[in-house]
């Protein structure tokens, strides 16, 4: 049984770093764990760690800073290293928070710094082929060396519950999230209002950083709630009991090139999906009828096509059904696996091995 050496800080409870370790044991990797106590210091905690040389070393999301001194270790070992960063720390800091004006000296910093880190893996792996595509031309990845593994959805936890038969009023279109700016939730409000005549209940689940400022645009809305957020285990039910489930709607760059959690969940659960336009689904099902696509920050289209959709409630189980059907073709367990397989025998080649371990 082959050995990956699971290395950084992340939260292995993180719903994309459990998709990925389900997938390694698919696979029939064996899976140790290496979490230091700071990631500059990883490297000196692991020369007293006793740890044992795996076949291949895997820095999980959002672990940028734990690259260098994995890089180290698996050169040692003479075994590869794979990246799986999930988003760019530059691209966040940068054109997300604006912590550092574009062009600025820092920023520029701040990219090489990221691009140097990505540059000592033998593969970066990213979540669509968009975001592929940002890493080549912005942090300068070789295309050669990314390869793409979808984010996909827990399918033991979000099992299809299709709708049966004929929704009756009133309907509920449900977004949930963490408030974030790719996100767009300020969007919604003012879609609801657009919608306020139709026999629907929005509802906005969840908290973060824009969450005050949503609630603020809803304040007078009748037909628009917001609720705290529930346990990761209860998250299926509760979409379950929606009709419509509200995707991203922000428009900066990242909103673009990433296909987001919830938008693997809603589709594995089975219910209609309403999102923005994004390159993120070039390649995969981008323009597919079955779901609502409208442009980034338009609630004039999100109220659209939320009437479009509860127009026909006749509709909406069979809408569904083929939502959970676009998710199996493209994001299944089966798929992703695939996907890691390859990823798996790109490293080791890159890294000078030879054939599938």
């Amino acid at each position: 049984m082959p050995t990956v050496l699971w290395w950084g800080r992340g939260d292995p409870d993180y719903s994309r770093n459990r998709v990925v370790l389900s997938l390694f044991a698919d696979l029939g990797w064996r899976v140790e764990s290496f979490r230091p106590v700071s990631s500059p210091l990883g490297g000196w905690q692991a020369r007293f760690a006793g740890l044992a040389r795996p076949d291949l070393v895997w820095v999980p999301c959002f672990r940028q800073t734990d690259l260098s001194p994995a890089a180290v270790f698996a050169k040692k070992w003479g075994v590869p290293l794979v990246a799986d960063p999930l988003i760019s720390a530059f691209q966040k800091e940068v054109a997300e928070r604006g912590k550092h004006p574009p062009g600025s000296p820092a920023a520029e910093k701040r990219r090489r710094w990221e691009s140097s880190a990505l540059a000592k893996a033998e593969v970066v792996v990213c979540d669509t082929p968009a975001h592929a595509r940002y890493f080549e031309q912005n942090l300068g990845v070789d295309p050669r060396r990314t390869a793409v593994l979808f984010v996909g959805a827990e399918e033991g936890l979000f099992t299809h519950r299709p709708l049966e038969g004929t929704p009756a009023a009133p309907f509920e279109v449900l977004f949930y999230g963490s408030f974030l700016k790719l996100q767009g939730p300020e969007i919604i409000p003012r879609a609801a209002a657009l919608c306020a005549d139709l026999p629907a209940q929005w509802t906005l689940l969840g908290s973060g950083d824009l969450l005050e400022a949503t609630r603020e645009r809803a304040r007078g809305l009748a037909n628009l709630a917001f609720e705290p957020w529930i346990a990761y285990s209860d998250l299926p039910a509760r979409i379950a009991r929606a009709q419509v489930v509200l995707g991203v709607f922000g428009d900066t760059e990242k909103a673009g090139l990433v296909i987001p959690n919830k938008v693997h969940q809603a589709m594995a659960v089975g219910r209609p999906l309403v999102t923005r336009a994004a390159p993120a689904y070039e390649g995969v099902f981008a323009s597919h009828p079955d779901v609502g696509w409208v442009p980034p920050a338009d609630p004039e289209a999100l109220a659209a096509r939320v009437r479009e959709f509860l127009a026909e409630p006749a509709s909406l189980a069979e809408r569904g059904r083929r939502t959970r059907a676009l998710f199996e073709k493209h994001f299944s367990q089966d798929v992703l696996r695939g996907q890691l397989s390859g990823i798996l025998e790109k490293a080791l080649a890159a890294s000078g091995k030879k054939g599938n371990p």
